[in-house]
């Protein structure tokens, strides 16, 4: 048997929102193999969510889950579906984005764990 691979991004933002006790579902579609994606693919709800989780203080939150990519992901949003993202900030939704990256338990310390940088996009970054 083979190294058992850890949670992907999307997987540890989901327990996390739950455990934070929201309710949360990953949204985003596998497809199948297919010529040029040997191996398939995901594709996100409206292009740029994973999650959606429901926060009763805030409301409906989109949630764009990654690993080190973050600034990539930002400029996703933020760009590319910017249009979409506007529409959804503008009918009640909430966006934020996650990234996992490992961080030291104590300086110095040879121990990590997993931490997210969370940042909320709000209509403001589109102007």
């Amino acid at each position: 048997m083979g190294k058992r691979k850890g949670l992907s991004p999307t997987q540890r933002t989901l327990r996390a929102l739950r455990e934070q006790g929201r309710i949360a579902d990953i949204v985003e579609r596998r497809f199948p193999a297919r010529p040029g994606m040997p191996f398939g693919g995901t594709q996100d709800f409206l292009g740029f969510i994973d999650i959606i989780a429901l926060c009763p203080e805030r409301g409906i939150v989109g949630v764009q889950s990654c690993g080190s990519s973050f600034a990539a992901h930002k400029t996703k949003i933020l760009e590319e579906r910017a249009d979409v993202c506007i529409e959804w900030l503008n009918s009640g939704g909430l966006v934020e984005l996650w990234g996992w990256r490992k961080v030291q338990l104590k300086r110095g310390s040879r121990e990590m764990r997993w931490k997210p940088r969370i940042e909320e996009i709000t209509l403001d970054h589109f102007e």
